[in-house]
């Protein structure tokens, strides 16, 4: 993922408090040589304190097979995306018509080892862990190895803790624009108001009020 200085983070506060409330992605896996990688959309948990997150996934799911080969998978995250028509990015002084279109979004990357769990005891203690993330309230029967309603389902899965060895992070809203072609970027999100458009508007106001942290393009 290529990330130009002002789509950069801030600092790590930023893209940790992005991912904190965003847990379901895309986990990419290497395939088999000559063939392409396999990607499975997924909800997980992560943990930043321990470094990982973990997930589980069906027995027959072919992403087995590729993980015993190769262990080194990418769990990317991406949300708070919209496009943005050209003449909006126009510069100053410029026919509207010679704005060049872009998209807007947010993107997490993280690089880990996968470990698998196969454990029943260990299996039970990683689902509660992802229902005390995903359904805090409660609610649900305790996941127990061998007890009912859950244990018996425990043979037909699998878990994942994904070992996380690095995080980019890419906050992709404008910043290489003046911040009079920003403002006028969120004046018409504000006016067209469809999907994505409120979240991607935030994230560029955010980001504007705190220029100064972030790196700018030399001037021409």
């Amino acid at each position: 993922m290529l990330i130009h200085p002002w789509d950069a983070p801030t600092d790590d506060a930023e893209w940790q408090r992005w991912l904190a409330a965003h847990d379901f992605g895309q986990l990419a896996v290497n395939g088999r040589p000559g063939e392409p990688p396999l990607v499975q959309p997924l909800h997980f948990a992560y943990d930043p304190d321990r470094g990982e997150a973990v997930t589980h996934l069906a027995r027959p799911n072919p992403l087995w097979e590729a993980l015993a080969n190769r262990p080194q998978v990418l769990l990317s995250v991406v949300d708070d995306y919209t496009f943005i028509p050209g003449p909006w990015q126009a510069e100053e002084g410029k026919p509207p018509e010679h704005g060049v279109p872009t998209s807007f979004y947010a993107a997490v990357q993280l690089s880990c080892t996968a470990h698998v769990v196969d454990d029943p005891e260990a299996k039970a203690a990683l689902l509660q862990g992802q229902m005390g993330h995903f359904q805090p309230e409660g609610g649900s029967a305790p996941v127990t190895a061998g007890e009912a309603p859950y244990g018996r389902l425990l043979s037909g899965i699998r878990g994942l803790r994904l070992e996380v060895h690095d995080i980019r992070a890419k906050f992709k809203y404008g910043g290489k624009r003046s911040e009079t072609v920003q403002h006028r970027i969120s004046g018409r999100l504000a006016e067209r108001n469809g999907p994505g458009d409120a979240a991607a508007r935030a994230h560029q106001q955010r980001r504007l009020a705190t220029a100064g942290a972030v790196p700018r393009p030399p001037a021409p």
